[in-house]
């Protein structure tokens, strides 16, 4: 095979993203239900937004955020979960896959917010880690994307610390709270590069 030719994927049959439980070492990612609205409006803080395209800051704010992922997971383009603390069962905030392309088996990690309590801590990590484990190793997909705003530096860096690869930045790709234009930057992994980046988060994990 020569460099011009094209590839061939071994998994070409349509993704399917069903509902599941992932389990790690101290969290626990449930499918997320309209029924963690009121303890995840506890754990609400002023800034915990800044870069998201939506603010939310009440019990009414968080209903209709569950409301319109539930409703995307439905339609096939949505996954959503909820982290739990798992020794205590605690909610401490959302993550899910999005963008689901099921025709070329590539999907998103995002809309990712944590309690401030949790932030500096082991959790988005080990969140990372399991969801990028569960994409490539269960559902067989070709890439992963993280994406987030140009500014958000504390985003960008906690993603090209676990070993995402950034692609560049699109420019005015979206309104964001009540019309900021924002400016996007596109991070990947690719199945080829998992395992690597696999023993980077173990390791990481691991306090190496």
């Amino acid at each position: 095979m020569s460099a011009n030719d094209p590839l061939l994927y071994r998994e070409p049959t349509p993704l399917a993203v069903p509902p599941v439980t992932l389990e790690g070492e101290t969290v626990r990612l449930a499918p997320l239900e309209m029924s963690h609205a009121p303890a995840l409006a506890a754990v609400l803080e002023p800034g915990i937004f800044e870069h998201f395209n939506v603010v939310l800051s009440t019990l009414g704010d968080v209903e209709a955020y569950i409301a319109d992922t539930l409703a995307a997971a439905e339609r096939g383009v949505e996954r959503p979960f909820v982290i739990l603390e798992k020794e205590t069962g605690t909610p401490v905030g959302s993550t899910r896959y999005l963008d689901i392309q099921r025709k070329h088996r590539t999907l998103e990690i995002g809309s990712t917010w944590l309690a401030r309590r949790v932030w500096r801590s082991r959790v988005n990590t080990e969140c990372k880690y399991l969801l990028l484990r569960h994409a490539f190793e269960d559902l067989k997909v070709m890439r992963v994307q993280l994406k987030t705003d140009r500014r958000n530096a504390r985003s960008r860096a906690a993603i090209e610390r676990i070993g995402g690869r950034f692609e560049g930045i699109l420019r005015h790709h979206m309104l964001v709270r009540g019309g900021v234009v924002r400016d996007t930057a596109f991070y990947g992994f690719i199945d080829s590069e998992w395992p690597e980046a696999k023993a980077r988060l173990e390791a990481m994990l691991a306090g190496r």
